[in-house]
C-alpha cells in the first residue's frame, strides 16, 4: 500500500510499504478520509517525538479484515477509528474515563495511522466507531479527533451552559469545532484569531463576534464586548500568548479550557498568573480527546445538523499534499481543515 512516512523531523515522503496484518482481536481498515490535524504537526515539527512511522488519527473508512474474536463489526462496516483508544483494563476505562487509559491505543502514536491506504486497529471492538449511513466519509473524519476533542472539553469538562460567553483563542480545526459546539448549546461566542479567513469561517461556524488580534488587544476587547470578561476562554492553540490571554479574558469564577499542546518553543510550560487565579476563582482545566461512550451522545447532534463539520472542509486533497500543508500551518496560514480522499494516485518518492 502507499502510505505518508516520517523519516526525522519535516521529513516525510509517500513510500510503498507493507500492509497491515490483523490479529485476532484486531481490524483492518480502508481510510477513506483522513484530516490533516494540527496535532500531526507537531509530531511533524519535532514538538512531539515521533514513534510510529505514518501519522493520521483523524480516519472513516471501511472494514477490511476482522480478527475471529471480533463480535460487532464485518467486513464493508463504515467506521470511525477515534484517536482516544484503549484496553478497557485499567482503572480509567473502568470508571468511564477511556480516554485516559493507561495503555493508550492511538493512531499515529501508538500504532501506525491513517495516512494510508489501509490501517490495522487493534482491539476493533473497543477502538472503532460505527459510522452512521447519514454522514458521509468526509464530515465523519472530524469525528476522530478534533470534533470529540472539542465536545469532551465543552460539554464534560467546562460544562458551557447557554447563555454563557465563551471566547475561544484559535481558529482552526479544534477551535472552529469549539465554535460550533458552544454556539448550538446557546452560548455567545467570539472568535479570535491572526487569520481573517480563518475568522470568516468562523462566523459560519456559529461565531457571533470575531476578533482579529493583528489588529488589536484581544483581552481588552473580549471584556469590553462582555462587560467584564467571559465565563469561559478555550486555548485551541496551544501557545504561551493564546493561553495567557484566555485566562486574562474571563470573569471572576471563569473556567479556563485548554485544548491545545505547546510548542517546543513552550516545551510544555507556561507561566500562568497564579495569584490573579486565586483571587478571582479562575478554573483551569485540561482535556483530552473523548472516551468512546460519549459518541453515544454526539453521533445524534451531527446527524440531526445542529453541529455541521463539513462547513469547515477546505479542500479534498492527495496523500502527497499533505506535507505542504504542513507547511502552512508552520506560518499559520492554513484556513478551515483538509481531508486526505485520494491515496493510491498519490506519487511515490522514488
Amino acid at each position: 500500500m502507499k502510505a505518508l512516512v516520517i523519516e526525522g523531523v519535516k521529513k516525510a515522503f509517500v513510500q510503498e510499504v507493507a500492509d497491515p496484518t490483523v490479529d485476532e482481536n484486531g481490524v483492518i481498515v480502508k481510510v477513506k478520509a483522513n484530516g490533516v490535524c494540527r496535532s500531526d504537526w507537531h509530531y511533524w515539527a519535532g514538538d512531539i517525538p515521533i514513534t510510529q512511522k505514518i501519522l493520521g488519527h483523524e480516519f472513516t473508512g471501511i472494514v477490511e479484515e476482522v480478527g475471529k474474536n471480533v463480535k460487532n463489526f464485518k467486513k464493508g462496516d463504515n467506521v470511525i477509528v477515534p484517536f482516544s483508544g484503549s484496553d478497557g483494563t485499567c482503572p480509567y476505562c473502568q470508571q468511564g474515563h477511556s480516554n485516559l487509559c493507561n495503555t493508550s491505543f492511538i493512531p499515529g502514536s501508538t500504532y501506525d495511522g491513517g495516512y494510508a491506504e489501509y490501517v490495522g486497529v487493534p482491539l476493533g471492538d473497543r477502538n472503532i466507531i460505527h459510522l452512521p449511513e447519514e454522514i458521509s466519509f468526509l464530515d465523519g473524519a472530524a469525528l476522530g479527533c478534533r470534533l470529540m476533542t472539542a465536545f469532551h472539553g465543552i460539554v464534560d469538562r467546562a460544562n458551557v451552559a447557554p447563555g454563557e460567553w465563551v471566547v475561544v483563542y484559535g481558529c482552526g480545526g479544534v477551535g472552529l469545532n469549539a465554535i460550533n459546539i458552544a454556539s448550538s448549546i446557546g452560548a455567545t461566542v467570539i472568535g479570535v484569531d491572526i487569520n481573517p479567513k480563518n475568522l470568516e469561517l468562523a462566523k459560519q461556524m456559529g461565531a457571533h463576534i470575531v476578533i482579529n488580534s493583528k489588529e488589536v488587544d484581544p483581552v481588552e476587547a473580549v471584556r469590553e464586548i462582555t462587560g467584564g470578561g467571559a465565563n469561559v476562554s478555550i486555548d485551541a492553540l496551544g501557545i504561551a500568548d493564546t493561553c495567557l490571554n484566555g485566562i486574562n479574558s474571563l470573569a471572576k469564577r471563569g473556567r479556563h479550557l485548554q485544548i491545545g499542546v505547546t510548542t517546543k518553543v513552550e516545551g510544555g510550560k507556561v507561566a500562568l498568573p497564579i495569584d490573579q487565579m486565586v483571587m478571582q476563582e479562575i478554573q483551569f482545566i485540561g482535556t483530552l480527546g473523548m472516551p468512546n461512550h460519549r459518541f453515544e451522545s454526539l453521533l445524534p447532534l451531527v446527524k440531526q445538523g445542529k453541529i455541521t463539520p463539513g462547513k469547515m472542509i477546505t479542500a479534498e486533497i492527495a496523500l502527497s499534499d499533505v506535507t505542504n500543508i504542513f507547511e502552512e500551518m508552520s506560518n499559520f496560514n492554513t484556513t478551515g481543515t483538509y481531508i486526505v480522499t485520494e491515496f493510491s494516485n498519490s506519487a511515490v518518492r522514488v
